[in-house]
């Protein structure tokens, strides 16, 4: 979608136009929704991330400024709302005895230890982290990242090059002990 067409729905949606900001929500659900995944504890609980982030954005569409992308502000109510849903579910994890030997579960830990974004999850902060999907999953521009963070562009351009480095030096470690129990 052309950005001129997305801002003729923003505004027929600032307008009280209800299915131009279905046209919006259908627009951007899916990236959300996988962005909100690397953020949150659960699927239901990215859900429900997504779900608040759409509420609040029709609540307060009229606050959108124009000057920046759409997007940015998206995914900036996003990350709120993931911040506050995962604060809101700290919860003390149990005895996992009898999950470590469920075969299904051995199974998708290994898997998940092949996932570059697993790794990037494990490795980075959240707001790293945060850069680096917006950067290289969303492909948003570094003033946008900024934005979207409220950070600046220095600080972005920094933490999106330790990131590299340390998922690097992560997958370089991961790979010597693979060869050596491999």
């Amino acid at each position: 979608m052309r950005q001129s067409d997305e801002h003729i729905l923003i505004e027929a949606a600032k307008a009280g136009s209800s299915d131009a900001f279905a046209d919006l929500v259908r627009l951007y659900q899916v990236r959300l929704l996988r962005f909100l995944l690397t953020r949150c504890a659960s699927f239901a609980d990215a859900e429900d991330a997504l779900q608040d982030t759409f509420i609040a954005a029709y609540r307060y569409l009229n606050s959108y400024d124009p000057r920046w992308r759409f997007s940015t502000w998206l995914y900036r109510i996003a990350i709120r709302n993931a911040h506050k849903i995962r604060r809101e579910n700290v919860v003390e994890l149990g005895d996992l005895s009898d999950e470590e030997s469920d075969p299904l579960v051995q199974c998708i830990a290994s898997s998940e230890a092949e996932n570059l974004w697993v790794s990037a999850r494990r490795v980075l902060g959240d707001e790293v982290f945060a850069a680096t999907w917006l950067r290289y999953a969303e492909d948003m521009s570094i003033k946008d990242i900024s934005q979207a963070l409220d950070r600046s562009t220095s600080w972005t351009k920094v933490n999106l090059l330790r990131a590299r480095k340390a998922l690097d030096a992560d997958l370089n470690r991961q790979s010597e002990g693979a060869e050596v129990y491999g």
